[in-house]
């Protein structure tokens, strides 16, 4: 079994569930007593948080980078970066890591086309939304049209994403304000939405949408498992 070289802490509240979810994958394709062989580095998110609040993302980069290179020290096969948001500077956390990255916007391209998607929404802190980095991979890479909330309804996610979700509170009324928003990218067509905070499916469950949520930490955590059997086995 390769080992996983993972990047956290953005926050460490989804940080865990990767934790919980490529143990438990890796389980479901071994049995027995068998567990992830993984290097978690846990970034403190404060300093990145004031990054992308100021624009000073290769500041960020850097940050991660080091990240990415520990965990080459560490004996890590490839990287896992636990977070959408931060796949802004993905090639730069590559390039100066030294180790294959994990895409978290091609993991779910892949999952949207298996599903025969050509449209879908986009729901994410509102880099991911506003920045073009994601939607612009999706549509040149993949064939994807994105349709992106209204401003208003992308500040109320954003909100509740750095306010809420990172700190742990899972407010029904939060729950409510995303069932609304998926509705309305629904009725502008969208085929399927993208969970594109890895904290997001913390709050929002298959059951809250009429149409297939893409939940970007369990595709991501699968793909993870998927590259880490040794055999190829699939992870569920």
């Amino acid at each position: 079994m390769k080992l996983i070289g993972l990047i956290g802490g953005m926050s460490w509240q989804s940080s865990a569930e990767y934790y919980r979810l490529i143990n438990e994958l890796v389980w479901q394709a071994r049995g027995h007593q068998y567990s992830a062989r993984l290097v978690l580095y846990s970034v403190d998110f404060q300093p990145i948080e004031e990054a992308q609040r100021e624009g000073r993302w290769d500041q960020a980069a850097t940050m991660l980078s080091d990240a990415a290179a520990a965990l080459k020290r560490a004996g890590a096969d490839f990287i896992v970066l636990c977070t959408n948001t931060m796949h802004k500077v993905a090639d730069t956390i590559e390039r100066h890591g030294g180790l294959p990255l994990i895409h978290i916007a091609d993991t779910t391209a892949d999952a949207i086309k298996q599903n025969r998607l050509t449209r879908v929404g986009l729901l994410g802190t509102r880099f991911t939304m506003d920045d073009g980095f994601y939607a612009e991979r999706l549509q040149s890479r993949y064939g994807l049209e994105v349709v992106l909330p209204v401003e208003q309804d992308r500040g109320q996610v954003h909100q509740i994403i750095y306010d809420e979700l990172c700190h742990g509170q899972i407010n029904e009324a939060s729950r409510m304000v995303f069932q609304r928003i998926i509705g309305s990218l629904i009725d502008r067509g969208a085929e399927g939405v993208i969970l594109g905070c890895t904290e997001i499916p913390l709050l929002v469950k298959p059951e809250d949408a009429t149409v297939p949520l893409f939940d970007t930490t369990r595709i991501h955590a699968e793909a993870a498992v998927a590259r880490a059997l040794d055999d190829g086995e699939s992870p569920g």
